[in-house]
C-alpha cells in the first residue's frame, strides 16, 4: 500500500493483493466484466493506472453471479452458496510446503479435502459483493485439497431465485429449459472473450475435475442440474485466471499489445 501511495500518477500499476479491490480509484482487473457507460472493463483497465488483480475464488464467483445478475434474471438478494474447491498452492509458501513434505502419512488430515473461513469473513467477499452488484451475501465455503492447482467454483440456484424462469411444463422440461436459459446467458456475456467459454466439462462418467484446466488462463463455465436445483460452475486454475494468468492479461492489455501474449 506504501508503495502504491508514492508511485506517481503516471506509473501504472497492478497490485495482486486483496488492499485495493474495492476501492473506488482503483479499477478492478477483470477484463471480460461489463463495466459503466457500456464499457467492456477492460478499456477502464486499459486506461487506468491502478489495477487490482482479482482473487481466485472471487473469478470463479463474480463471473458465474454478475451475467446473471445483468440479465436480470437472478434476484439481486438470492440465498446463494458458493462452493470453491482449490489447490493447495494457493494457500502460499507455508501451504505448499506443508502438503509437499515427504514425511506426510497416509493418515495427515491433509489428505482429505478441508474446508476453511467457515466464519464467513472471507478476504474474497468484499469483491465479490461489490461487483456481482449483490445485496445478500452468499454463504462462502473455500475448500483445499491435496493436489497441487486448479479450482473449481459451484454455484447450486433454486428457481425460485430467478426472476424470469423459463416459461414451459414442470418437471424435467422446465430444468431443462430454464438451464439453456442461463446458457444462452452466459454465451452472450462472455461471446467473443479469448479466455472465458461455456461448454459440457463432464467427463464421459460425470464428473468434473478441479484440475481439469490447470497450467492455462481459461475459465469455462458450465451449467447442470434438475428441475430441483441448477448448478453453475467455474472450471480454471487459480494460479491461472485466477491469478498470475489474470496479471499477466491486465499487463497485455495495458501494455497495448496482443491480451493473450504468454498465455494459454
Amino acid at each position: 500500500e506504501e508503495i502504491a501511495a508514492a508511485a506517481p500518477s503516471d506509473v501504472r500499476l497492478i497490485d495482486t493483493s486483496t488492499i485495493h479491490r474495492v476501492r473506488a480509484d482503483w479499477t478492478y482487473g477483470l477484463a471480460e466484466l461489463d463495466a459503466a457507460d457500456g464499457k467492456k472493463q477492460r478499456e477502464m483497465i486499459r486506461e487506468s493506472s491502478r489495477t487490482a488483480n482479482p482473487g481466485c475464488h472471487a473469478t470463479g464467483a463474480i463471473t458465474l453471479i454478475r451475467p446473471l445478475v445483468k440479465a436480470g434474471v437472478l434476484k439481486s438478494d438470492p440465498h446463494l452458496s458458493v462452493i470453491s474447491l482449490t489447490g493447495y498452492s494457493g494457500g502460499g509458501k507455508k501451504m505448499i510446503a506443508a502438503y509437499e513434505d515427504s514425511g506426510r502419512s497416509l493418515q495427515d488430515q491433509r489428505s482429505s479435502p478441508g474446508a476453511y473461513a467457515l466464519g464467513q469473513s472471507h478476504k474474497h467477499i468484499p469483491e465479490i459483493l461489490k461487483m456481482t452488484g449483490l445485496t445478500q451475501t452468499p454463504a462462502f465455503i473455500p475448500i483445499v485439497a491435496d493436489y497441487y492447482s486448479g479450482m473449481q467454483v459451484m454455484i447450486p440456484i433454486s428457481p425460485e431465485e430467478l426472476k424470469c424462469p423459463a416459461k414451459g411444463s414442470a418437471g424435467s422440461s422446465g430444468a431443462k429449459e430454464i438451464g439453456l436459459l442461463l446458457e444462452e446467458i452466459y454465451r452472450e456475456y462472455y461471446d467473443g472473450e479469448p479466455m472465458i467459454g461455456t461448454g459440457v466439462s463432464v467427463d464421459e462418467n460425470g464428473f468434473i475435475y478441479a484440475n481439469r484446466l490447470a497450467g492455462s488462463n481459461r475459465l469455462e463455465i458450465s451449467v447442470h442440474g434438475n428441475e430441483k436445483n441448477i448448478v453453475v460452475t467455474a472450471t480454471f486454475d487459480n494460479l491461472g485466471k485466477g491469478a498470475s494468468g489474470a496479471a499477466v492479461q491486465n499487463m497485455n492489455i495495458i501494455l497495448g499489445i496482443e491480451e493473450t501474449k504468454g498465455l494459454i
